[in-house]
């Protein structure tokens, strides 16, 4: 195999020409470089920007509002709970009066509680459930339907009775208020 022989012309030639690819490459990764960089520099600008758009006052604000607002869902969310935790309690006494009204021929036409509560009667614990009933009939049938519901259960106690009784064709009237009281273990 020969070697070329190449003149000094031609080798410096070709490592100018190697020289002037290199630089040429370099050129490009500098400006690649170059131009990340100002990308950044302006990403970050608009960063810096939006994060001082950003104010904390209105943030801590906002969290303020929040967590009272959770607060308050918690508070109802309890009353929930405790307005469902006793229904069958409810029920019972439901019926009770139901059953009770048939007997004396007297209709309920509402029953509402505000819900059970905790109480200690002489050292004992116990669940107080208040009733309000609003019952029509004849008056001896109001009267034996008060009188039959306070004596039927030693647990229910009748706490207050108001009658209407109209003139002309209107039914008598009676809102009883009565007081269930049942035992709760430990």
């Amino acid at each position: 195999m020969k070697f070329l022989k190449l003149s000094k012309k031609s080798l410096l030639s070709i490592g100018i020409g190697l020289f002037l690819i290199a630089f040429a490459g370099l050129w490009m990764v500098y400006s690649q470089h170059a131009g990340v960089k100002n990308q950044l520099k302006e990403e970050l600008a608009q960063a810096k920007v939006r994060l001082g758009a950003v104010q904390v006052e209105q943030l801590s604000g906002e969290q303020e509002e929040l967590e009272r607002q959770l607060e308050e869902t918690i508070e109802q969310s309890e009353f929930a709970r405790g307005a469902f935790s006793q229904p069958m309690n409810s029920i019972i006494i439901s019926d009770i009066l139901l059953r009770t009204a048939e007997a004396n021929s007297v209709n309920i036409t509402t029953i509402s509680s505000a819900g059970a509560n905790r109480v200690v009667l002489n050292g004992v614990p116990c669940r107080s459930l208040p009733l309000t009933a609003y019952i029509e009939g004849e008056v001896a049938d109001l009267v034996a339907f008060i009188t039959e519901l306070n004596d039927s259960l030693a647990t229910i106690n009748v706490r207050s009775v108001s009658m209407e009784i109209p003139d002309g064709d209107r039914r008598p009237k009676a809102n009883i208020q009565v007081q269930v009281y049942s035992y709760e273990g430990t």
